[in-house]
């Protein structure tokens, strides 16, 4: 269910607008989206977890929210994000 430090540490070089760059919202989300995704995996076999559950709805709000941010703040980072980590909107 967690991230692995290996796995996070790409995350952040991926999608770091510059080095050392760990906080901006484009790695919020990219990190997010990791979490997302293992917890989707996750509940294939334990679909009666609600306390998980209710962390993973917790992250999309977040996600959601940082995305809404960015679009706000820079639309052309925003559509290269979800581009990137394809995402709906």
């Amino acid at each position: 269910m967690s991230i692995t430090p290996e796995r996070k540490a790409a995350l952040i070089k991926d999608h770091a607008r510059k080095s050392g760059d760990t906080g901006s919202p484009e790695v919020q989300v990219a990190i997010l989206t990791e979490r997302i995704v293992n917890l989707t995996e996750h509940f294939k076999t334990n679909h009666k977890d609600n306390h998980s559950r209710r962390g993973l709805l917790s992250m999309v709000t977040q996600r959601r929210r940082l995305l809404d941010y960015l679009k706000k703040k820079d639309d052309a980072r925003y559509q290269d994000i979800i581009a990137k980590l394809g995402l709906r909107r």
